[in-house]
């Protein structure tokens, strides 16, 4: 299943009026104690123009006919491999090696973790944000064949977020720290595989129109993104 993202011009507004429309669900009625009077509380909606398109509301559609499978290990980008998000997706990828191929990694500080997975996955690039824990990185590697590039700081997680091989980066990054990079991934051309709640709480309405612009797809990692359905795009419900 991927998720449709119509073009903004397709959401249609919602307007409140007090004619004739559509009773929502919750109407309430109120009636005074020293009175015969009731006082009734009506909220009525009603659609503009024409209905939305089918994936919107946050509907999930089935993928069309003609959709492209991956065959072969499907590159990925891990952003914020030692946090929780980052290191269940390679567990994922340790389990299924012939399936996935890590090509770009992004870390905070977690030097051990970080080091130990770079063993194990040999991506390419590394982002370190912690630019100041760069040389200790580097020590920890030093008994390694297979030396990725190592990019310090913000820029080296948007390099990570934008490496042209990957065809979908994991936004795992904690925070308003994931927002930039995934913007960065969404104008690479990225999929998204989302588990960073700002990209929508605090970027979404720059968010939905790049990733239609750039015909990305997103694919909502957490359940928090469940109760999302006011955004086009993001899965109403989970499973």
């Amino acid at each position: 299943m991927t998720l449709n993202l119509p073009s903004p011009a397709q959401v249609k507004p919602l307007f409140f009026s007090s004619n004739n429309s559509t009773k929502l669900p919750g109407s309430s009625s109120l009636k005074r104690k020293d009175s015969d009077t009731t006082v009734e509380r009506r909220v009525y909606c009603s659609a503009a123009a024409q209905s939305p398109p089918p994936a919107w509301p946050g509907t999930a559609i089935p993928e069309p006919s003609d959709f492209k499978t991956w065959d072969g290990q499907k590159p990925i980008s891990v952003l914020g491999s030692t946090g929780s998000i980052g290191t269940q997706t390679l567990s994922i990828v340790a389990e299924f090696p012939e399936r996935f191929k890590v090509v770009s990694l992004a870390a905070g500080s977690n030097i051990t973790l970080l080091a130990d997975q770079i063993k194990t996955f040999k991506p390419e690039v590394v982002g370190l944000r912690n630019e100041s824990l760069i040389d200790e990185l580097k020590e920890a590697l030093a008994d390694v064949d297979h030396k990725p590039e190592i990019i310090p700081g913000e820029q080296g997680v948007i390099e990570a977020a934008r490496h042209p091989d990957a065809t979908t980066v994991v936004t795992g990054i904690v925070g308003c720290a994931g927002l930039k990079p995934t913007v960065a991934a969404i104008e690479a051309g990225k999929d998204i595989a989302l588990a960073n709640k700002e990209t929508m709480i605090a970027g979404a309405p720059f968010v939905l129109p790049l990733a239609h612009k750039h015909n990305i797809k997103f694919f909502p990692l957490i359940r928090t993104f469940c109760n999302f359905s006011v955004y086009p795009g993001v899965a109403k419900g989970c499973t």
